[in-house]
């Protein structure tokens, strides 16, 4: 049985967090002299001198429609970046603790523990890319924390087995983070809709993909609230300025568009797979979930340095374990994906 305070840090649960000035009044008032701000405004066309909503109630609230999920389970982060770095702050003692990840996968998972100086045990997926439970079984103790999942997976692009997931979630007694920075664009359903049935999920996404707003850098995290409550503790007091809040507001009014464009990227997928396996030199490319495809050649190396003298840039995952000799090639738009096309024809 899960338990959040067996794997809860100890000075985590005797934190005292930040208390910010708009964390100690709710509501409006018509004169504000609480935060040192400027009240002259700012030197912009919208003024920004007023910190922003710590808990961005707004953003949660359009989330809380479109996925279904009340706003006390959602956590938003500085990309999801932060909420890895928070949750392993949170669960994780340096020096003690260790974490599973199942490579490949998003490299910010080893990153942020070796930043945290946690324990990293590395179980490889099998050859069709999928979790290897035995593996994983074998390497938890009574020191493993957190089990990293990207599903679908970056960079191979396929989800992984739902019921694999769950017999996961289902026996072990730390945290499950299964990440679903992709999931806009796979026919698998989100895990989010599990998080009543195991009180050890975490659902990461975000809005960096699909919805078109990297450069906002807006995560999304989704857990039981006494898990968003530890995160809300842990984070700083303003994460999320005013203009990304503002902004994914407004974003978050047009999904009909998401939609429209999540459907014009899958068929272009699908365009760009049958002209890749055109080529002398594709070897094979991997069935994705996602927005991107990887396309095993002869000469991985060669071809990235072609291509980025050509102005086109992918991603050389050449020395990624199971990945040998693969680019990750994004979906871009039918007149990028046509420009791919014609350069690589000529590659020799």
């Amino acid at each position: 049985m899960f338990d959040i305070n067996k794997i809860l840090r100890s000075n985590i649960k005797n934190l005292t967090p930040y208390s910010s000035a708009r964390d100690e009044f709710k509501g409006e008032a018509s004169v504000y002299l609480d935060a040192n701000e400027n009240a002259y405004g700012s030197p912009l066309d919208t003024n920004y001198n007023r910190y922003p909503d710590p808990l961005q109630y707004a953003v949660k609230k359009r989330l809380s429609e479109i996925k279904g999920v009340p706003p006390r389970n959602i956590f938003l982060g500085n990309g999801s970046d932060e909420a890895i770095d928070i949750l392993y702050r949170s669960f994780c003692n340096p020096g003690v603790d260790n974490v599973i990840i199942v490579p490949p996968t998003y490299g910010m998972y080893e990153v942020s523990a070796n930043i945290n100086d946690i324990e990293l045990r590395r179980v490889p997926l099998t050859a069709d890319y999928q979790l290897d439970l035995e593996a994983i079984a074998a390497h938890i103790d009574d020191k493993t924390k957190l089990i990293w999942i990207c599903s679908p997976n970056n960079p191979t692009g396929n989800s992984m087995h739902r019921e694999d997931i769950e017999t996961l979630l289902a026996n072990f007694s730390g945290l499950v983070i299964v990440d679903e920075a992709y999931i806009n664009f796979s026919r698998q359903k989100s895990f989010i809709q599990e998080l009543t049935e195991y009180a050890n999920l975490v659902v990461l996404q975000t809005l960096s993909k699909a919805w078109g707003l990297a450069g906002l850098r807006v995560g999304m995290a989704f857990a039981s609230e006494e898990i968003i409550e530890v995160m809300n503790k842990v984070k700083p007091p303003y994460n999320i300025n005013e203009a990304s809040q503002a902004l994914a507001l407004a974003a978050l009014q047009n999904v009909d568009q998401i939609n429209t464009w999540i459907k014009e990227i899958l068929t272009e997928r699908d365009k760009l797979v049958l002209q890749l396996k055109n080529l002398d030199f594709v070897l094979d490319i991997y069935p994705s979930d996602a927005n991107f495809i990887l396309v095993k050649t002869t000469d991985a190396n060669g071809i990235y340095n072609y291509l980025v003298q050509n102005g086109i840039i992918v991603r050389n995952r050449n020395k990624v374990e199971l990945c040998e000799g693969a680019l990750r090639i994004t979906i871009g738009t039918p007149e990028e994906n046509a420009k791919l096309i014609e350069t690589l024809k000529d590659y020799k």
